[in-house]
């Protein structure tokens, strides 16, 4: 497969807001380290404060690197220690873990004491707003259903959700889901699909609450007959709301918080490696879970500034960007 010398990117050269949209040289893969042509990558609420150079994103950042930690990809070139076969089409594990803290000995790899994260400038540089990008191979999940690029870049966040989900054990249970953006509406349509009896939506947007409705939601923010939700996705990460959520629920039941810090109340922090990529690869090719319902803009990787400004203004639900355009 023919590799171009060449490049264009997104970077973060300096300290400061936004990205530069520039040529780069396509990179030589060493190692374990394989080269994708990178398909699709979307946007994530994660990314804002990348790209607005944050107190948050000063912490966990370090310029120059490539932003799009949700990416989709076609292996072009392999390292001497890797062996994906050429042309094997994957989505990008994005949490880059040691393999030896206490964490990753106990088989929870995706909430690592020393994480690095592909696409957030954690301790590697390379990220999917690129034509094409570097990844080791073991943060390679090699697709085997007949999917689209959009729905592979769309596999990470449907993974957090069905982490939560999977958690939850919803069968037979109402759910109430509270946030209907992205993560949210998945956690809605994942629910109903582990055997959920009612699944409740709830959001102070009016458009969010239909994207809902056409995901299936049962219904949107109905009152219980006073006993309790059993189960409850907190997705919207407002503080206000998180604290609320505990008065609808039933006594003896369940909540799980998608937040970026994992502890036990239950809370979920990415995806289970790499069982939760087999899981939603599977729900998306029987066609039980559309992801393209949640994929409000599409844009090409040129016109990112418009891109992340419909981001920041709160009217887009799902951003895919094509990093060839």
């Amino acid at each position: 497969m023919e590799v171009p010398k060449t490049m264009k990117v997104l970077i973060k050269n300096h300290e400061m807001e936004s990205y530069e949209y520039t040529d780069m040289d396509v990179p030589e893969p060493e190692g374990d380290e394989v080269l994708i042509k990178v398909d699709a990558v979307s946007i994530c609420g994660s990314d804002i404060p990348l790209y607005k150079w944050s107190p948050m994103a000063r912490v966990i950042a370090t310029v120059p690197f490539i932003p799009g930690h949700e990416a989709a990809g076609t292996v072009v070139k392999c390292g001497p220690e890797a062996d994906l076969e050429i042309g094997s089409r994957v989505g990008v594990e994005n949490h880059f873990n040691c393999g030896d803290c206490f964490q990753c000995r106990q088989d929870q790899r995706e909430i690592c004491q020393h994480m690095g994260q592909y696409g957030h400038g954690r301790k590697t540089k390379h990220g999917g707003c690129s034509e094409y990008s570097i990844v080791p191979q073991k943060y390679l999940f090699k697709i085997t259903k007949d999917l689209s690029a959009e729905e592979i870049t769309m596999m990470e966040p449907l993974g957090v959700a069905h982490n939560g989900v999977e958690r939850l054990r919803v069968e037979g249970e109402d759910v109430l889901v509270v946030g209907c953006g992205p993560i949210g509406l998945l956690a809605q349509r994942l629910a109903k699909v582990m055997g959920a009896k009612r699944v409740i939506g709830a959001d102070i947007e009016d458009w969010k609450l239909q994207l809902a409705k056409d995901m299936g939601t049962d219904v949107i923010m109905e009152l219980t007959d006073w006993t309790g939700i059993g189960r409850i996705c907190e997705c919207s990460g407002v503080a206000a709301m998180v604290n609320s959520c505990f008065s609808y629920l039933r006594k003896g039941g369940r909540v799980v918080l998608i937040v970026f810090k994992c502890v036990t109340i239950k809370t979920v922090h990415g995806r289970r490696m790499y069982h939760t990529w087999e899981a939603v690869e599977a729900l998306l090719a029987s066609h039980q879970v559309d992801v393209t319902k949640v994929i409000s803009h599409r844009f090409p990787m040129s016109n990112f500034r418009e891109a992340f400004e419909v981001l920041f203004n709160g009217t887009a639900c799902k951003i895919v960007m094509d990093p060839s355009k």
